[in-house]
């Protein structure tokens, strides 16, 4: 379980202005993804352009996101997050005001793709600001930024067909006065973040050096054509509609709402329940069957609409488990992996628009939903293709790696004291995480020297995957290995023989459950100990319910403020600080 970095007394809406203003951004920066998508028949109407040209949009817009993925990390690597911030709400307004005052496709479509470059340099920082500025902890702020992306992905066609109904000049001028509200919020709320360290800068390079790792190009390839038919489903539907801005608005506002439900709440329990590759297999067949489908019921105004809203929730959980798998199996750093898989998927697929609107030109009407279900087949058969190199599994523990980034072992027993233990004693697992890690600990000693066995001290560094659009690290390497130390020290210091491990998850707090309860089995534990779990209000919904109710073995679930749960043993000495945790007297010393 990962501890807190920031803690705080105001609850989860007791945040800071400079968060809120983020996150305001962060929803108007969302909505940019479905915002046109009720106003493109109204636009190829009044400026008199083609389906496949007005599609060019889209094409623009990701592919410029895609590139532009390859430089901002670099940029933020360099001007810090809050200038990074600032210079993509800057582009965002600009080109999407001018979008709204132009008079030509040609010049809709250039200026489209200025607002994609923005959105790139916003949402590469948007993140890691709300996290470094959030109160009441690092968690908190993912759930904050998951809200706002979730809000924005759904709100954003409806903002568009409302606004689209009046003209559809409204959705480009409405997104301009909305980040300028934004623009300045962060500008004056937002305090100036540090320089960055230089021996921290992030190449321009080193995303496409990423691709040479199977892992990172087996997610990229299959990303690439089940975007093709995403974006299908996306750019072209609302032509093979033929409804108005408003209508349209109202059915891919159903489409944002099951992503966001689906990428939140469906697709972890998928993940855990069968695997990531394995339900990333069924969503994408899914999806594959759902496009041919509308292409064989085309004619019907009540099955597309119907198919756009399903198509919802195959995509979030699509979402969410590719992002998640990429985090899992990519060797290189979270920010490389992340930038590399982008760079693929977004510039892979920004033809499909184009593609698609040609071919309901001039092939037929449900010849694009055709094309992406084979494209989207074909990433199918990528994932089966490449399905042993996106496992997802977390590298075998080694000792001595204390300087790598995965897991880790702190060997602090004496072997004359570990020969000295009953064979026969399993060893005790300890879970820690939180700012009551080192209690817990200390809390444990009696229980340890009861059962004279060695103690295992785990610690699970969290990644959450954000709606399946982007993934946090909920602490930094430094602050997990600190954590563990403390921890070991206090069972140490008490004569206790102890190891330490950290160990890492990707997708949500459940799934640490998931590793403790995995390693629990592997080492044979004959007792785990557990504290109170630091993310949740309630016992029931946590990670500590998950171990007590699925354990192979012994639950002692301890709470430091719930008092002492015994007594140090007499004649033997420890720690002054975990005695008066024991009993709140202070320690006999022999």
């Amino acid at each position: 379980m990962t501890s807190d970095t920031h803690t705080g007394n105001g609850g989860f809406f007791a945040q800071p202005k400079a968060v809120w203003a983020v996150a305001f951004a962060a929803v108007v920066s969302f909505m940019g993804l479905g915002l046109v998508d009720p106003i493109l028949p109204a636009i190829a109407s009044d400026l008199h352009a083609s389906p496949s040209q007005v599609e060019l949009l889209f094409t623009s817009y990701f592919a410029v996101t895609g590139v532009a993925m390859l430089v901002t990390s670099a940029v933020a690597s360099r001007i810090g997050p809050k200038r990074t911030l600032l210079a993509g709400l800057a582009l965002i307004v600009l080109f999407s005001a001018l979008a709204g005052a132009s008079d030509s496709i040609g010049a809709i479509v250039g200026l489209r793709a200025g607002w994609g470059l923005g959105n790139a340099l916003f949402i590469a920082t948007a993140l890691s600001v709300i996290i470094g500025s959030a109160s009441g902890g690092v968690a908190g702020a993912v759930v904050l930024y998951e809200a706002a992306l979730g809000l924005g992905i759904s709100v954003g066609p409806l903002l568009g067909g409302e606004l689209g109904a009046i003209s559809w000049r409204g959705p480009f001028f409405g997104v301009a006065v909305l980040m300028s509200i934004g623009f300045v919020a962060t500008a004056v709320f937002l305090d100036k973040t540090p320089k960055p360290d230089a021996s921290k800068r992030v190449s321009v390079l080193d995303p496409l050096r990423a691709l040479r790792h199977r892992e990172v190009r087996a997610s990229g390839l299959t990303a690439v054509f089940y975007n093709f038919g995403f974006f299908t489903l996306l750019a072209y539907t609302p032509f093979a509609l033929g409804l108005g801005a408003h209508e349209l608005g109202y059915v891919f506002f159903g489409w944002g709402l099951m992503l966001a439900i689906f990428a939140v709440f469906v697709a972890p329990m998928l993940s855990r329940r069968i695997g990531d590759v394995r339900g990333l297999g069924f969503a994408l067949a899914g999806f594959t069957a759902l496009l041919a489908l509308m292409g064989v019921l085309h004619a019907s105004q009540t099955a597309l609409i119907i198919g756009v809203i399903v198509a919802g929730t195959f995509l979030g959980v699509i979402n969410t488990l590719m992002t998640q798998m990429v985090m899992e199996s990519a060797p290189v750093e979270r920010p490389v992996a992340s930038a590399a898989y982008s760079f693929v998927r977004f510039c892979g697929g920004a033809i499909a628009p184009f593609v698609a609107g040609k071919l309901g030109e001039h092939v037929s009407v449900q010849a694009p939903f055709y094309l992406g279900a084979a494209m989207t087949a074909i990433s199918v058969l990528v994932l089966w293709l490449y399905r042993d190199a996106l496992v997802g599994q977390v590298p075998s523990v080694a000792p001595n790696a204390a300087e790598s980034d995965g897991p880790r072992i702190v060997r602090e027993t004496p072997v004359a004291l570990a020969l000295e233990l009953s064979a026969a004693a399993a060893p005790m697992v300890i879970a820690v995480g939180g700012p009551t890690a080192r209690q817990v600990s200390a809390m444990a000693v009696p229980l340890a020297r009861a059962r004279g066995s060695e103690v295992h001290v785990l610690h699970v560094v969290e990644r959450d995957v954000v709606v399946g659009e982007d993934a946090a690290d909920l602490e930094t390497a430094d602050e997990a290995r600190a954590l563990l130390d403390a921890c070991v020290a206090e069972l140490r210091e008490s004569g206790v023989p102890v190891t330490g491990e950290l160990m890492r998850s990707v997708g949500t707090h459940g799934d640490v459950a998931i590793r403790i309860l995995t390693r629990a089995e592997d080492l044979g534990a004959g007792l785990i100990v557990v504290g109170p779990d630091s993310r949740q209000t309630t016992i029931g919904s946590g990670v500590t319910a998950r171990i007590a109710g699925h354990a192979p073995a012994h639950v002692i679930v301890v709470h430091p403020r719930a008092g002492a749960i015994g007594r140090p043993l007499a004649g033997v000495a420890g720690p002054a600080d975990p005695a008066t945790i024991w009993d709140g007297s202070s320690p006999g010393r022999s």
